[in-house]
């Protein structure tokens, strides 16, 4: 079997009907939809398969996102794909860590939904966030900190891609900046606060009890943390570090980096949309990156056994 990553993308991809083919083929995709629903008491099903005005407000965002990867990191599994590694962006982090057996599908789901809460709650006025693309990830810090006010680097997602995030005067200003100094683009982002800043800190304190309270287990297969980039095999590292994911910078670029150097020979992004493929061709074309996003796409997988 070929050395296999699997990466899962954050907000942003989730879309209505995502993961319906999967909750309609696999029985063991349709039980993570089902137990999730009844561990919550949500209706999961129409959160994430019928049209409706939730799925874009964070704190249903990020466990209907969850469930939906973790019921189609099931049906993978069930064709025997073993990773050496598994990262994912944001809240992906946390199916990254079912995926390397880390945490269980109840907990994941549980905690990713106080999360979400806290997130949500935490959100202050006056926050904003920006993708700027096509300036040096140094350029952009160093005008980070020259501008009067917040704002920091949210997401280095890719040569050429950054988010920044903060106090919206400060991201404007920042922008404006970042534009005279050769940026292509700066295109303020639909979002409902400045997440991974420093003005988020506060949910990352709240979600730390119901952190603390999860059952971490044993398992050999390392997962990278968006934080410090580097590969996590010790349980206790992992809740002070998904504490501070919430604040803090997501450092995928770098990510993705510390997979390569493993020698991963293939990345397979498992969840609605084709974000993190587009990232990793940016980052290095001679990987391939295999997506899931429907139950056809699982043919895609019979190549990874050759």
């Amino acid at each position: 079997m070929k050395k296999t990553a699997l990466i899962f993308p954050g907000q942003g991809a989730q879309k209505i009907g995502m993961g319906k083919d999967f909750y309609e083929t696999f029985s063991v995709s349709r039980e993570v939809y089902d137990r999730a629903g009844e561990w919550l008491d949500m209706d999961m099903k129409g959160l994430c398969f019928e049209e409706n005005d939730k799925l874009d407000i964070t704190r249903y965002t990020q466990v209907g996102l969850l469930t939906t990867e973790l019921a189609m990191l099931k049906a993978v599994e069930t064709m025997e794909i073993v990773p050496i590694v598994t990262a994912g962006l944001s809240l992906g982090e946390y199916a990254a860590l079912t995926a390397a057996g880390k945490i269980s599908v109840e907990d994941a789901v549980r905690v990713i939904d106080k999360r979400g809460q806290f997130m949500q709650e935490a959100v202050p006025t006056g926050g904003a966030m920006a993708a700027v693309l096509g300036l040096e990830v140094e350029t952009i810090e160093k005008i980070c900190m020259e501008t009067p006010g917040l704002v920091e680097i949210a997401n280095d997602n890719c040569p050429g891609q950054t988010v920044i995030s903060g106090e919206a005067e400060a991201v404007r200003l920042a922008g404006e900046a970042m534009k005279a100094a050769g940026a292509k683009r700066v295109a303020m982002l639909n979002v409902s606060g400045p997440f991974h800043s420093s003005m988020l800190k506060g949910a990352g304190e709240r979600l730390e009890p119901e952190l603390q309270r999860v059952r971490w287990l044993d398992s050999d297969i390392p997962y990278v943390s968006n934080t410090i980039a580097e590969l996590i095999g010790d349980k206790e590292k992992i809740t002070p570090l998904l504490v501070r994911q919430v604040s803090e910078s997501v450092r995928w670029q770098q990510n993705m980096k510390v997979m390569i150097d493993m020698g991963v020979e293939v990345f397979v992004e498992i969840g609605p949309g084709k974000t993190l493929a587009g990232f990793a061709k940016r980052i290095n074309r001679k990987i391939p990156c295999i997506t899931i996003e429907t139950v056809k796409d699982m043919e895609k997988l019979e190549a990874l056994k050759c």
